[in-house]
């Protein structure tokens, strides 16, 4: 008897963990779902990325990946209205005007198709003129422009398919995709790029296997948006609410572009001042902190669209405070993520995919700490989205994107300082955003820029000198097989996440980190 309650209480508590009755239980829920989506690119990544590097060649994959930074330049030109339709739908979460919310769904589908013609040109300008970019031989002209024309058709489907799943993710119910996503992308996403690989059809092969992936995505997020939100649907709207959405969606167009500008310049920049072959090795480099790091990113996700539900409520003391609890959080993953990879990157890489593509201990850490100054920028960024009121943002960051640039082509060019140079020129452009996102924010929620100053000089101090131990340590430890590598991470973890944690964080975060843990853990409902 005893046991069966027992066994009774255990089941009730576990299935509790996956209810929903309040915004941080939402939260957490949306984070794990996409924490397990994202864990699955990862394995696929990470499984694929070498039977590409060695099914295309050094030249073709370097083309690969440019051209599918130069796609991501041209979705600024898609109107962003999926991004719209998220904010303005996360900020009316507690409306009842259901037929409100299916006019801004058209309202998103008639943008989508008012900037279709838009991105079929650029596409058509991608298709022609990337083989002179690439400096491409004429044996393989045809199949960069074939693969440009195919990740083309892919952008304007993506945008289209994206919009059922911004109408989730801006009600908080992305969580609800939780399992399915995470098999469509390992079987589909994964499957076919193998099995695109296997039968040797080369650049052009992979890029369709991208396009089978989002068709099927996209019919499952507009099955489950049709299943899980009641009011799903479309509704026509009025010229002044087309208007309205279109001039929001105009400024997350120019944000999107500054937003690819600060994301992907460093390859573009890298492949034309150095070689194409040279991003093979930068992005292999810079995948497993880039990959891991990243994760912070999904807590973002998963925490902005109930936080703009706060923000709409005008509480933004609660606002604020859910703020410092995501930085927080963020420099306690960075710190652990950015420590472990500069002991083990080296020897992961040579695993992974030869000693010939790891560049060196210092430029590793220049990749992560750029990746870092980035992922704590698009926090904010996120932040400043809720507000609706981009424009700031937008000058803020075209400033910053042009200055990234800049800084990077003069230390690559005339000094001839390399990855080390390239990320460099961009964490000094990024600097002003580092300082000019945490003022806006602070405005907005009543924090003093100088508070927000004196409370990372000690996560500060304490992560560089993290960093440079394991840089230092890096040089004397080595690891020659997958099982050693992996007890060696996992050992790695848990020596340096308890010395983070006390050293870094003062009491006070301490404790607001482990009571918001606790909040999305507890059976009780709480705000």
């Amino acid at each position: 008897m005893v046991s069966s309650l027992k066994n009774r209480l255990t089941l009730k508590y576990f299935f509790s963990l996956f209810t929903d009755e309040n915004l941080t239980k939402k939260a957490s829920l949306n984070v794990l779902g996409a924490m397990l989506e994202y864990g699955a690119r990862m394995v696929v990544g990470l499984v694929i990325n070498p039977y590409m590097v060695s099914g295309l060649g050094d030249y073709l994959y370097g083309v690969l990946q440019i051209l599918g930074r130069l796609t991501l330049y041209m979705s600024a030109a898609s109107g962003r209205p999926t991004q719209a339709l998220k904010w303005i739908i996360a900020q009316q979460q507690s409306s009842v005007d259901f037929e409100k919310k299916r006019r801004n769904v058209g309202s998103a589908l008639i943008v989508w198709s008012i900037f279709v013609p838009i991105l079929s040109v650029l596409g058509g300008l991608l298709v022609w003129f990337a083989p002179a970019w690439l400096n491409a031989p004429k044996e393989v002209v045809w199949i960069v422009r074939v693969s440009a024309a195919i990740m083309s058709i892919d952008l304007i489907l993506t945008t289209l398919a994206d919009i059922p799943q911004s109408t989730l993710q801006g009600e908080n119910l992305s969580y609800k995709r939780m399992g399915p996503s995470t098999l469509i992308v390992l079987i589909v996403g994964g499957g076919f790029t193998a099995i695109a690989l296997y039968f040797r059809t080369g650049l052009i092969g992979v890029v369709a296997a991208d396009l089978a992936y989002t068709l099927v995505a996209g019919g499952f997020f507009l099955y489950l948006a049709k299943k899980t939100i009641l009011w799903f649907g479309i509704a026509k709207p009025s010229i002044s609410e087309i208007r309205s959405f279109l001039r929001l969606s105009w400024w997350f167009l120019i944000w999107r572009l500054i937003d690819q500008l600060m994301m992907s310049s460093d390859i573009i920049v890298l492949g034309q001042l150095v070689s194409v072959a040279s991003v093979t090795t930068y992005t292999l480099t810079k995948y497993v902190p880039e990959t891991l790091i990243s994760l912070v990113a999904i807590v973002t996700t998963g925490i902005t669209p109930g936080l703009g539900g706060v923000i709409g409520e005008g509480d933004y003391k609660k606002a604020g405070r859910i703020r410092d609890e995501l930085m927080v959080g963020t420099w306690f993953i960075a710190t652990i993520v950015g420590t472990t990879t500069l002991l083990w990157e080296q020897h992961f890489i040579k695993l992974w995919v030869g000693q010939e593509y790891y560049v060196s201990n210092i430029a590793t850490l220049m990749i992560i700490v750029m990746v870092i100054q980035f992922v704590f920028i698009k926090n904010d960024a996120s932040l400043i989205d809720l507000s609706l009121d981009l424009r700031y943002k937008v000058v803020v960051g075209t400033v910053s994107a042009i200055l990234s640039i800049l800084f990077a082509a003069v230390f690559l060019w005339f000094f001839k300082w390399g990855i080390v140079g390239l990320c460099l020129g961009f964490i000094a452009g990024r600097i002003i955003l580092s300082l000019g996102y945490p003022w806006f924010n602070g405005r907005l929620l009543g924090m003093s820029f100088v508070s927000q100053l004196r409370g990372i000089v000690r996560p500060t101090i304490v992560m560089c000198l993290m960093f440079g131990l394991a840089v230092w340590m890096g040089k004397f430890w080595a690891v020659n097989d997958w099982i050693n590598l992996i007890l060696a991470v996992g050992f790695t973890i848990v020596f340096v996440a308890p010395i983070a944690f006390y050293a870094g964080l003062s009491n006070k975060q301490r404790t607001n980190l482990l009571e918001r843990i606790g909040m999305a853990l507890k059976l009780q409902s709480t705000k």
